[in-house]
């Protein structure tokens, strides 16, 4: 995968995860802080514990930070896995949210 095709992908991870930050806050009382600085995100529970998702572009990589560790995911061709075959971003990243904020939340490739 050529480099813009990764930023091109990995753009479109980013405006869903915004875009289910901001359908999650409409819908429910979770009160989701999201900031976005370049081509990172930061999602801000009420209780302030964070979930970070960065783009590391040398590696073609997206990284999301939570309690439970560190991830690396890959673009496939058809969405984000992580690299060591855990799993896919937008199930990790709900699996987090959800442990992290003591809600049900649920975030997904295509929220709108």
């Amino acid at each position: 995968m050529t480099d813009l095709e990764f930023l091109e992908h990995a753009e479109t991870l980013l405006r869903a995860l915004e875009q289910n930050c901001d359908l999650i806050n409409d819908q429910s009382d979770a009160d989701i802080d999201n900031q976005r600085v370049g081509s990172m995100i930061t999602l801000t529970f009420t209780n302030k514990s964070q979930i970070i998702v960065n783009l590391q572009k040398p590696l073609q990589e997206v990284w999301l930070a939570a309690r439970s560790g560190g991830y690396h995911f890959r673009f496939n061709g058809q969405g984000w896995e992580d690299t060591k075959g855990q799993g896919e971003f937008w199930g990790q990243l709900t699996k987090d949210a959800c442990a992290q904020s003591g809600l049900g939340l649920s975030f997904k490739s295509k929220p709108l």
